[in-house]
């Protein structure tokens, strides 16, 4: 039987029925198949407001800096179950080392800059706010959540992270592991598998979007 993909909203996995199929890149087989029910986006986006953000602002940036570090050690303690995964994604053991430990790099990358770079408040003063535009040129299932995952977590900034379909089954597994560690504070992150809906139109000017 084809499992079906989980989101992650409102601190509860959910999704039973099947949508869309998922095939490998290998064999062509069925490797898993994204969920039917509807994602109430203002729950998540509440969910990470008012749960998701004063919780993160219970830990200033040395603090977060140090789960990074913590987060990347139990990844890479755990990287052969996304390895596993990963081949199905036509992914050589190369390529998925690029993209499983070139992402928990990324975490250790932050987790460094938190620790040698910022105070251990919550405010750091660098002039006018500047506008920003974070979108990167191929898309990791892996990597792709992690290098915009870090920044974020590392600010204070809660995420909703919405994986790439045909590669999301290896995503899943990655937010599943993140969010077993414990070091990942309820609304921190959720997940969104298939559409998006209407999120995008539920963001206000306070919000950031960042896109592969």
């Amino acid at each position: 039987m084809t499992p079906v993909l989980q989101s992650y909203v409102g601190g509860r996995w959910f999704g039973r029925t099947v949508a869309a199929t998922l095939a490998s890149a290998i064999n062509g087989r069925p490797v898993a198949a994204t969920h039917a029910e509807t994602i109430d986006f203002g729950e998540a986006l509440e969910h990470a407001r008012k749960v998701g953000l004063p919780a993160l602002l219970a830990l200033d940036f040395q603090q977060r800096a140090e789960r990074l570090k913590a987060l990347a050690r139990y990844l890479a303690e755990h990287k052969e179950t996304m390895y596993a995964v990963s081949a199905h994604t036509g992914a050589t053991r190369t390529d998925g080392w690029v993209d499983i430990e070139g992402g928990t790099g990324t975490l250790f990358a932050y987790a460094g800059v938190g620790s040698n770079e910022l105070p251990s408040g919550h405010l750091v003063h660098e002039g006018p706010v500047l506008p920003l535009v974070h979108i990167n040129a191929f898309n990791f299932p892996v990597w792709g959540l992690l290098e915009k995952f870090a920044p974020s977590f590392l600010a204070g900034m809660p995420c909703i992270a919405k994986p790439a379909t045909a590669t999301s089954y290896l995503t899943e597994v990655c937010v599943r592991l993140m969010l077993d560690s414990g070091l990942v504070p309820d609304g921190a992150l959720q997940l969104v598998i298939g559409g998006t809906g209407d999120l995008l139109d539920r963001l206000e000017e306070s919000d950031a979007g960042t896109f592969t």
